[in-house]
């Protein structure tokens, strides 16, 4: 892939079958939510917390869809029981769009301690996740793949800032 935007990634999604996505809204995945609710092929529902977006994508599932949840990284605090009391030990899977907010201490005074710590919240959880950036964007969808194809758990992505085009 040689150039990663909302539209192509959105595609490529797309052509692995997810066509359910929910999500709360988060500038710096703006772009993605743009693209989605241009679909024809795809169904984007917005959310009005993260936890209701993981029972969106959960009831997805179990209608027979492959489900996507956008979301910021300081919703992981909303939904991490959702996480932990219904996805991950009945083996319920999604792909998690996850924005890194606070990298590195730059960002809104909001956004700092999440950013420090989002990533070891999804791993005490047991969450497996991946950085996605351009030029990993095959190898990680891949890995995303077999983790919720054969565990049937969760799988998260987690987004830059500038890695999609974002809109306002």
């Amino acid at each position: 892939m040689p150039s990663l935007t909302s539209q192509s990634f959105i595609k490529r999604l797309i052509q692995e079958d997810y066509k359910f996505f929910t999500g709360v809204p988060c500038s710096l995945l703006s772009g993605l939510i743009y693209e989605l609710e241009d679909q024809q092929e795809a169904r984007y529902i917005p959310a009005v917390r993260e936890d209701a977006a993981v029972g969106l994508c959960t009831g997805a599932y179990l209608a027979g869809a492959r489900p996507v949840m956008l979301m910021q990284n300081s919703g992981l605090g909303y939904s991490l029981n959702a996480f932990t009391s219904l996805n991950l030990i009945y083996h319920i899977p999604m792909l998690v769009i996850m924005s890194w907010r606070g990298k590195d201490g730059k960002d809104a005074p909001e956004h700092i301690i999440m950013g420090d710590i989002d990533k070891q919240l999804l791993q005490t959880a047991g969450m497996e996740y991946s950085l996605l950036n351009e030029g990993n964007c095959d190898s990680v969808l891949q890995k995303a793949k077999k983790k919720i194809g054969e565990e049937k758990l969760p799988y998260t992505l987690i987004v830059e800032k500038g890695l999609f085009d974002e809109r306002h």
